[in-house]
């Protein structure tokens, strides 16, 4: 039976659903700035992607320990979690592999998911240990998904939002398949030309998600003409997805990501990844992202 555990700091509070580690609110003066689950739209709000981030080929992939099967986003927003710590504002849950995962992700893992309250922020941190005694293949990643307009700015429109970053810079991303989810990396349309803003709009997710790399500084902005809205810091993680559901939905998902979902080019081969992480057995590697009201 999954269980709703809320801590609190200041004006901060967040609370995580112990189904999957999902985040579930994020207030800060009881403003929600976390997106509430609407199925119209999109019934999750922040799930934990592991070990994974996006599809792999037809649902399946190869690996040095057999098969692997699962959908997107992997497997462990699927699972129950348990509490290994909590106290006011904080708190760390748990997923181990068993044999149901093991029949769809052939290793021995232990999940941690650690959410931490500051003044200001909320920290999400995964900790990843490699139980078993084989090289152990996996990505992790964030999807907090976030109410646009911010709250207090019901005023406002989706239309009036932007991302910001650190510095001007140019990029294009690749596309992404709305039937595979699988990305092109050669194929790619322009999101900015020496500029640091790039207005939201519903029809800039008709394509569904923009997938940054090398993000300058590994931060960026979500705010509206109040400046109200999300910073998310995401140092360590190399891929940002932006995405929102494309039937005019009313929030936008901020993603840090390790790897990605497998691009055309690659084979089908788990290990061949890209941005695939490893640990040998009893290695363990801590990734972190954190999550700012404005």
């Amino acid at each position: 039976m999954s269980e709703l555990i809320t801590i609190r700091h200041g004006a901060m509070e967040a609370t995580v659903d112990t189904a999957g580690a999902q985040l579930m609110n994020l207030k800060k003066d009881g403003g929600e700035y976390l997106w509430q689950r609407d199925p119209q739209w999109w019934p999750r709000c922040a799930p934990v992607l592991f070990p994974i981030v996006g599809n792999i080929r037809d649902d399946r992939a190869d690996s040095a320990q057999g098969e692997i099967r699962f959908g997107r986003h992997g497997l462990a927003r699927n699972y129950e979690f348990e509490v290994a710590d909590a106290v006011e504002d904080s708190m760390t849950l748990s997923l181990s592999s068993n044999d149901d995962t093991r029949a769809k992700f052939p290793y021995d893992f232990k999940l941690d998911m650690t959410y931490a309250l500051t003044d200001d922020a909320l920290e999400q941190r995964f900790t990843v240990t490699n139980t078993g005694d084989v090289t152990l293949p996996f990505v992790v990643g964030g999807h907090p998904a976030f109410n646009v307009p911010a709250p207090g700015c019901e005023d406002e429109d989706f239309s009036d939002y932007a991302l910001r970053f650190a510095e001007p810079w140019t990029y294009a991303s690749p596309t992404i398949s709305t039937k595979t989810g699988l990305i092109d990396y050669q194929t790619r349309f322009s999101l900015l030309e020496d500029s640091d803003t790039l207005p939201i709009t519903h029809r800039l997710f008709d394509v569904d998600t923009l997938i940054f790399e090398d993000v300058p500084q590994r931060t960026v902005t979500l705010s509206g003409p109040s400046g109200h809205g999300m910073r998310v810091d995401f140092e360590g993680f190399d891929y940002l997805g932006v995405w929102s559901a494309a039937n005019d939905a009313p929030f936008v998902a901020l993603e840090p990501w390790r790897g990605t979902a497998t691009g055309t080019d690659e084979d089908d081969v788990f290990e061949h990844k890209r941005g695939m992480d490893f640990l040998e057995p009893g290695e363990s590697a801590e990734y972190a992202f954190f999550m700012m009201p404005l």
